[in-house]
């Protein structure tokens, strides 16, 4: 992950000095926008609610009342958090690309990621409950499928890479799809769309890359019982020997 621009960083550190008084804990506040409440790992150690208490008018923040000890050890902890910790990256179509796609019995799942002199940084993370005609698809289908739901989710993203990227998969057999003679109707219409995109597929095992995995298997869409499953779900479930075979 990329850590916040020098300028960020620096604009608010000015302010530091003044910080406890009331405008420059306004214009703090504002530099801050309330979106980024949304990335709870950085703001994990802020107390929200404990912050100096301010209501917004025509865009410009105003505080209410008096600061109270406690009010400024929490604003210190924001603009702590926001000058040190790391932030999801921009996307750079000149950076090496990787996709990671997986997929389960019932749901997607794919992470966007680009290379850079600071690392490996995770640009998108998305996630796709299989649609009942989806559900009947065998394994290594839906695996082909997490791919062309990716790239067709992330389209305007990789179109603009100046060089072809790298899609990783779990499933080693999605290696010779493109290259394939015999294909059903469905994966003729998939590999189509992907041949509009520049890139390779690399096999790369599970345990390797496990965030799309915990994108693709969320327990809340999971059918509880067995029986439901299996109803729901009876590619994955087919008797291996027979009752005329026993």
């Amino acid at each position: 992950m990329d850590l916040p621009p020098s300028s960020y960083h620096d604009s608010l550190e000015e302010l530091w000095d003044e910080e406890e008084e009331p405008e420059g804990i306004e214009t703090i506040m504002k530099v801050i926008p309330s979106a980024y409440h949304h990335y709870l790992d950085v703001l994990s150690k802020v107390k929200s609610e404990k912050l100096p208490p301010h209501h917004t008018c025509d865009h410009h923040i105003e505080l209410e009342g008096s600061l109270s000890p406690e009010a400024l050890r929490q604003f210190h902890k924001l603009k702590e958090a926001f000058t040190t910790a790391t932030i999801i990256p921009h996307f750079n179509p000149s950076l090496p690309t990787i996709v990671n796609t997986d997929a389960s019995d019932y749901a997607l799942g794919a992470v966007l990621s680009q290379v850079s002199e600071s690392g490996k940084n995770r640009i998108s993370f998305d996630s796709h409950k299989l649609l009942p005609e989806e559900l009947n698809c065998e394994i290594h289908e839906k695996e082909f499928l997490a791919i062309f739901w990716t790239l067709k989710h992330c389209k305007a993203f990789l179109l603009s890479l100046s060089s072809s990227f790298e899609v990783l998969t779990h499933h080693s057999s999605l290696q010779y799809f493109m290259s394939s003679n015999i294909l059903t109707c469905c994966q003729s219409l998939w590999a189509e769309f992907l041949s509009e995109f520049h890139f390779s597929i690399t096999y790369c095992p599970g345990c390797l890359e496990t965030l799309p995995d915990a994108l693709s298997l969320w327990e809340d869409i999971y059918p509880e019982k067995e029986k439901y499953l299996i109803s729901k779900n009876p590619i994955n479930y087919q008797q291996i020997i027979k009752e005329n075979e026993i």
